[in-house]
């Protein structure tokens, strides 16, 4: 919602000017307060009240682009005034900007007025989203055979038995068995065709099928589950019950009888919570089948299923039934291509069915077929009334208000890109989405807003880390298209789309615009572009994935430039993706910077980065060696920094103990050198993750002082990699190497520790959960651990410890170990057997291992099938 993510920004951009130690612009205080009231008041309006049928979706849509527009006046207004007091080139009077930022903030109370009007003559009742689909009114519908026609189940064969299995299972007590998955993902089909399984008609003496939908009703819940139960009730005088009446009534028809309630399409906890007491837990088998978008609503049992996406041969083999009645009856002129169609709806069930139906009323040509192959989302989201974009879009319409800007913002990334998570909490947060929670970083949050996003299934998890985060995420392409309709008609984000030469008109007014190169536009133009962009002077956000340098002079509100997402070797190639960071650092209210640079070697680069007054996050990559000047001290806001070998000045002498200290700063990677002075590491009290580099200096390291990590008592991760061939210079680097008890991460690269010094320097670390010793990190033949220590080691990789041969432990050295990866251990006599007792233990991997390793991992995954130990995973390469 354009409306509530335009307040959220100004109120953060007003708190980031007043909490700023050095803020660019003053305000009148009576100004701010009255402008904060408002927006707080509209903001809450905006969480909690929803509209009902008595004002239409033009006046929602007016009423909301209002608040929108005003609340960006007010930045834009607010955010002009800090360029020009930080350039200099003031171009109206403080007086000027007190009176136009009163006649927003009466413009605002106005907004005010009207939504208490509306609030006084209770003008719709209060839920979350904004309007519903005409099929969701009426509270519940049921039947005790829920379709007519048996839909056709293909792809989930396996889920089905697995679901009879569970119905018919001689439990006794009653069991709730949930199904989840995203809209469109088939979870109705299966439950109707185990609720319809002739098996499962005998085995029950009752069933009910009711489906609940977003707006649901209790009484009409009660009221279907009766009719189902007893064909002789009479739906008019079970109306006239209240719900108490209604509830005892169901209780008594289940009690001492075997049922199957099938709850279809229910979207909250709370509605279970309202029905669940109501169903008798008698001892006689009953079960109760919920489908859910929701992973909060399918934890409600313990006995569920996932619903995944159809692979590749399970989706051509539901084409061809939706087409054709076989597969074999499919043309062979026509299979490649049909392949190639099935492949395109990427495992949606209710996407093959929609394109499988409009195939099947078409004409059956290669030609056809391939047309149909370029345009799936066109065909899809426009066949049937747009029912599958409709089914889609419940799921948006549910969203709670908070959820929705990061939702549509994850259009703006390119079609089937893979989405680094740390990249996108940072990206929400510099555009202002994440509702402050106190006690919370709004990076913890935002990772909170995408888990909700995920158990919603409507953001997918691609990847988890070594310790099970969410590394990278997807979003499915029909999802995608939604994301973009709806921010669209919102003016939330507008995305070049393949092929478009020119931009559409009323770009001008657009905060957030994203430019991809698809790699299949061999012939592309970016002339068009590039020249429109410089008309764009409310842009405040440029998400580009383009093989051209984007003009940014003009781009005085800009906040985020996201113009490199992968680091890339440098080559010839490369130039045309370079910044001048000169002109970049110009843009003076930018947040997020992710560029690659135009910097020569060895280079500094200017001073003129502490004009950026509100920079969190700095990511430069292409430089391969750059000194940090002396000013980066004073940008207190910065959050996160990464550069290619990054060198960290000390900070300025004379100041008092609470100058230049970053205390925001949560990341710093690839730093080369770092010194680890006192004076450094108390200005950077709240770092949580260092990558650090120590490559050879003359006069070596005696200077020092490694033991000065062990008072980052909030760093969580640390990599370590050390460049150096002199041994007496490693070991004056390590000999006083400290490392905090906050550590869950650690990554050492050719530190030549000795098997021994893991003993007092990691092995004891309480919290350390994953640990990756590469390239000669560790030396010697023997490792022996003892007990007390790893206590909390989920993931262990071993790589390129060459001199490695015996490794001596015990399962009780490493109680909580999920995976070990070796890794090029040429020289390992074997590992450990009772390394397989470990009893959380899930995968082993080998990789370039020796010979004698990798046949006693293969005995211990035998012995421990042997012991019924069927969870262990063994994958070995080379």
């Amino acid at each position: 919602m354009a409306a509530y993510a335009a307040l959220l920004s100004l109120k953060y951009t007003i708190e980031q000017i007043q909490l700023h130690p050095r803020p660019p612009i003053s305000f009148d205080q009576n100004q701010v307060d009255s402008l904060t009231d408002t927006l707080d008041f509209l903001q809450d309006f905006l969480e909690v009240y929803s509209y009902g049928s008595s004002i239409s979706r033009e006046a929602v849509d007016v009423l909301e682009s209002r608040i929108k527009y005003a609340a960006l006046a007010a930045e834009d207004l607010i955010e002009t005034r800090v360029v020009d007091q930080i350039h200099g080139g003031e171009k109206i009077s403080s007086s000027d900007f007190h009176q136009d930022l009163e006649k927003v903030i009466q413009d605002m109370g106005f907004i005010k007025e009207d939504v208490m009007e509306i609030k006084d003559n209770n003008i719709g009742i209060i839920e979350d989203h904004l309007y519903r689909n005409s099929s969701t009114h009426g509270g519940a519908s049921s039947s005790s055979s829920p379709s007519t026609r048996q839909n056709a189940m293909v792809g989930f064969d396996e889920l089905l038995i697995e679901v009879m299995d569970k119905l018919t299972e001689r439990q006794s007590n009653l069991r709730i068995i949930p199904i989840v998955g995203m809209g469109g993902i088939g979870k109705t089909t299966l439950a109707i065709n185990a609720y319809t399984n002739p098996l499962i008609t005998e085995q029950f003496d009752i069933r009910a099928w009711v489906t609940i939908s977003q707006t649901y009703n209790v009484r009409e819940i009660l009221v279907e589950i009766l009719l189902c139960a007893n064909k002789d009730e009479s739906r008019e005088i079970l109306s006239g019950m209240s719900e108490g009446e209604l509830g005892e009534r169901v209780h008594k028809s289940l009690y001492g009888r075997r049922y199957l309630i099938v709850l279809d399409d229910i979207w909250s906890a709370e509605a279970w919570d309202k029905v669940n007491r109501f169903f008798p837990d008698n001892g006689q088998g009953s079960r109760i089948m919920i489908t859910t978008r929701l992973s909060d609503v399918a934890s409600i049992g313990s006995h569920g299923l996932v619903m995944d996406f159809l692979n590749e041969h399970k989706s051509w083999n539901l084409l061809c039934r939706s087409v054709f009645e076989e597969e074999e009856d499919c043309p062979p002129e026509l299979e490649e291509i049909g392949k190639k169609i099935a492949k395109n709806c990427e495992g949606l069930p209710l996407s093959i069915v929609v394109i499988g139906g409009h195939l099947a009323k078409s004409k059956c040509t290669r030609e056809h077929w391939e047309y149909i192959s370029e345009n799936i989302k066109k065909i899809v989201n426009s066949e049937d009334d747009e029912h599958c974009l409709k089914v889609l879009q419940l799921s948006y319409n549910h969203l709670p208000v908070h959820l929705k800007p990061c939702f549509l913002y994850m259009g703006v990334f390119p079609e089937d890109k893979k989405i680094r998570v740390s990249w996108l909490v940072k990206l929400w947060v510099s555009e202002g989405f994440v509702k402050p929670i106190s006690a919370k970083s709004l990076e913890v949050v935002s990772r909170e807003y995408l888990q909700e996003l995920c158990d919603r299934n409507l953001i997918l998890v691609h990847k988890r880390g070594s310790y099970r985060n969410i590394k990278f995420c997807k979003i499915h392409d029909l999802l995608r298209d939604l994301c973009l309709r709806e921010a669209e008609r919102e003016k939330f984000l507008y995305v070049r789309r393949p092929h478009e030469l020119t931009i559409p008109q009323g770009i001008n007014t657009q905060c957030r615009i994203g430019i991809h190169q698809s790699m299949s536009e061999k012939d592309y133009h970016p002339d068009p572009v590039l020249h429109t962009l410089q008309y764009v002077p409310l842009v405040r956000s440029l998400i580009c994935n383009f093989e051209e340098r984007l003009p940014l002079l003009d781009f005085r509100l800009l906040r985020v430039l996201k113009a490199d997402d992968k680091r890339l070797l440098t080559d010839d190639n490369s130039r045309q993706y370079e910044y001048s960071v000169e002109v970049v650092f110009r843009l003076v209210n930018l947040r997020f910077i992710a560029i690659r640079s135009d910097w020569p070697k060895n280079s500094g680069f200017p001073s003129s980065v502490n004009l950026l007054w509100n920079l969190q996050t700095l990511i430069v990559n292409g430089t391969w060696g750059v000194d940090a000047p002396c000013e980066i001290w004073n940008m207190t806001q910065l959050k996160h920094v990464h550069f290619d070998r990054l060198e960290l000045p000390d900070p300025p002498t004379g100041g008092k103990d609470d100058e230049f200290v970053l205390g925001n700063l949560q990341t710093l990677t690839d730093i080369r050198n770092f010194k680890c002075g006192e004076e450094v590491v108390k200005r950077i009290p709240n770092i949580n993750k260092l990558q650090i580099f120590y490559f050879e200096e003359p006069q070596g390291f005696l200077s020092y002082c490694l033991d000065n990590l062990g008072h980052l008592h909030k760093l969580e991760s640390l990599r370590f990699l050390l460049f150096s061939r002199n041994k007496p210079s490693v070991n004056d680097l390590l000999q006083n190497l400290i490392l905090p008890n906050s550590l869950k991460k650690l990554t050492l690269m050719g530190t030549k520790l000795k098997w021994e010094d893991m003993k007092t320097k990691i092995g004891l670390l309480p919290n350390l959960q994953v640990l990756k010793l590469k390239g000669r990190s560790f030396v010697g033949t023997e490792w022996e651990t003892v007990e007390g220590q790893f206590c909390n080691l989920r993931y262990l990789l071993i790589s390129m410890c060459s001199d490695l041969e015996w490794w001596t432990t015990d399962s009780s050295h490493f109680p909580r170990l999920e995976h070990l990866h070796l890794l090029d251990l040429h020289k390992l006599k074997e590992i450990p057997s009772c390394i397989g007792e470990i009893s959380t233990l899930q995968s082993i991997e080998l990789i370039w291992c020796s010979d004698e390793a990798v046949s006693s991992a293969k005995e211990i995954l035998k012995e421990q099938e042997d012991f019924g130990n069927v969870g262990l995973r063994l994958v070995e390469q080379g």
